[in-house]
């Protein structure tokens, strides 16, 4: 078993089987992107997103205060599966993904990508919980904007990755729901 490319997550393959597909008709894309599309959220994320405990540790990750909220985009196919991935290297449950998808995510190589821990805490008695996070550059028509894919402990969305960034995402793109972006996780 040989590897189609370095870079990215890098799914091992047999030597003439490059164009790996997941499903039938869609093919691989290059290994050093993870795109998906662009969705709304509950608008849930800018409660926790704006706690000081949070708040600390993402000036820590990206060098200032993030935006408080997340830009939600989903993702299928082979950017699920290395999606999921980075949920196994954060140790998360994937239990609710399907089983070909979580075996085949097992083979993605994350080697490469450091993990960044951000801590929970409890706060007048309720818990903030805590999350995983990796550095990114999100890319929009040749606009690239540094950010940080966050998985959250607990999250109900398996096939939505979460992006934070200093900036606000939606405004400094001008994405919109449905809107394709390109993702490429940092290796440092």
């Amino acid at each position: 078993m040989g590897s189609c490319s370095p870079g990215f997550l890098s799914i091992p393959q047999a030597p003439d089987r490059c164009d790996a597909r997941l499903e039938e008709g869609e093919a691989r894309r290059k290994p050093v992107d993870l795109s998906g599309v662009v969705g709304s959220g509950l608008g849930r994320a800018q409660v926790f997103m704006a706690q000081p405990h949070y708040q600390d540790q993402f000036r820590a990750l990206l060098g200032a205060t993030a935006w408080p909220g997340t830009l939600n985009v989903t993702v299928k196919g082979n950017d699920l599966v290395e999606y999921i991935a980075l949920r196994q290297l954060a140790g998360l449950d994937t239990l609710d993904v399907d089983d070909e998808i979580r075996q085949s995510a097992k083979n993605v190589d994350t080697a490469s990508f450091p993990l960044h821990r951000i801590r929970g805490f409890l706060r007048d008695g309720v818990s903030f919980g805590g999350a995983s996070a990796f550095l990114a550059t999100i890319t929009v028509d040749d606009q690239a904007v540094p950010c940080a894919v966050l998985i959250p402990d607990l999250t109900r969305h398996i096939d939505v990755v979460e992006l934070i960034s200093t900036e606000f995402l939606r405004e400094r793109l001008n994405l919109n729901d449905g809107d394709r972006i390109t993702l490429a996780l940092s290796t440092s």
